[in-house]
């Protein structure tokens, strides 16, 4: 079975090693954790997940791999570790009820047992209402508080024929898959956009001292011989980013991830400035969208205003004219003197880091002649706005 795990993730391109399995095996064997599903979960998680997008393969393997402990209806013995039998007989079973196996043969009889009653049960119209076989105390059924069942109440229940938790107090955990937004193939939601900001990160430790240095307080106690509290600044990176949205026409389906993006990066960069513009920079953005065309900012006044270690990032998808691109007078809300390519090629020479995040997936871009024009602009480093294309922007940035 655990053979059967290993090669199921790899399939799974869950990028597991022979190495990390050995690991996981050696802990197992050494007596690390209780022989629980539940303690198994856990470990093996933290032993062969290295990355948070494959969080989700993991736990869908996980359930297949291990769907014994969801439905136990079929399975035989042989399908489920000796030793979490043991645990679970230990658990939830009298010295009287542990002879009664025994008696009816061991577990595989117990299954067929159990199997045979949830079938009854079925026929007898039970639903989890009224006085019914296996609803009161300790019954397998509905509202029962049996080790085995659905919907009853037990402490470290093993669930059955129940499609979710109803108390969030069963054994088994990855069946929640808390992580499905966390693939690399999804689109992103704020918390996603949050994790994979994170890869662009600048440590410093600036400012008052405000916060209190543990490790300083301790050292400074121990020399002098009473309390010597130290503070020291507040730790805060130092990434500082300038970000350009497109706004309007075929931005408005991408109005959701937009915000999420900003939402995130507000919270991730305390140091961040933004501007709105139009299908491609031109001479002018602006700030407010409800006063675009009253309060716009010169686009040099921008380029001069910020340090040429500000990290830059364009959102947009880029789906225009290539003559609003190439041409002066190219805009279609303005005449614009000079092209709109003149003015990113002037970004991407006044900053050192540049990226295009498109909200449009990569799939459709070879099919929009704007798209590969740009492309080319920002020096091929035109990304998704999935949490893949994310974090290869922002390690882009961050070389």
């Amino acid at each position: 079975m655990f053979m059967r795990f290993f090669t199921e993730l790899r399939e799974a391109k869950v990028p597991v090693t022979l190495k990390e399995y050995l690991m996981l095996m050696e802990a197992m064997d050494k007596g690390v954790i209780d022989r629980n599903v539940d303690d198994f979960y856990y470990l093996a998680r933290s032993a062969l997940v290295k990355d948070e997008k494959n969080l989700d393969r993991f736990d869908q393997v996980f359930g297949h791999v291990f769907k014994g402990f969801d439905k136990l209806e079929g399975l035989g013995v042989s399908d489920i570790p000796a030793e979490w039998l043991k645990k679970i007989s230990d658990q939830f079973l009298t010295d009287e009820e542990k002879a009664q196996i025994e008696a009816m043969g061991g577990f595989d009889k117990l299954m067929e047992a159990l199997a045979e009653q949830m079938r009854q049960q079925r026929e007898n119209g039970d639903d989890g209402e009224g006085e019914g076989k296996g609803k009161g105390k300790g019954g397998q059924g509905p509202n029962g508080d049996s080790p085995f069942g659905a919907n009853g109440y037990h402490p470290e229940g093993v669930r059955v024929g129940q499609d979710k938790g109803r108390h969030g107090r069963a054994v088994k955990v990855w069946d929640k898959r808390e992580y499905k937004n966390l693939d690399d193939s999804v689109e992103l939601g704020t918390r996603n956009i949050k994790v994979a900001l994170r890869r662009l990160r600048k440590w410093t430790r600036d400012g008052a001292a405000e916060e209190l240095d543990m490790d300083g307080t301790i050292r400074g106690t121990a020399e002098k011989g009473y309390l010597d509290i130290k503070l020291r600044p507040e730790r805060r990176n130092k990434i500082s980013v300038l970000i350009f949205f497109d706004v309007g026409g075929s931005m408005d389906s991408h109005i959701k991830v937009c915000e999420e993006l900003f939402s995130a990066a507000r919270t991730e960069f305390k140091n961040m400035e933004f501007y709105y513009f139009h299908n491609c920079l031109y001479e002018s953005v602006w700030k407010d969208n409800r006063r675009r065309h009253a309060e716009k900012i010169p686009t040099w006044d921008v380029l001069h205003k910020f340090s040429r270690d500000y990290k830059v990032i364009f959102v947009g998808d880029a789906t225009m004219s290539p003559y609003e691109i190439t041409y002066p007078g190219g805009s279609v809300e303005h005449w614009n003197e000079e092209p709109g390519a003149i003015w990113v090629d002037r970004v991407t020479q006044t900053f050192e880091d540049v990226v295009w995040l498109n909200p449009t997936a990569e799939r459709h871009w070879d099919y929009t002649p704007s798209v590969e024009v740009m492309r080319q602009l920002v020096g091929d480093r035109m990304f998704p706005l999935t949490l893949e294309g994310l974090e290869k922007a922002m390690k882009e940035l961050a070389r």
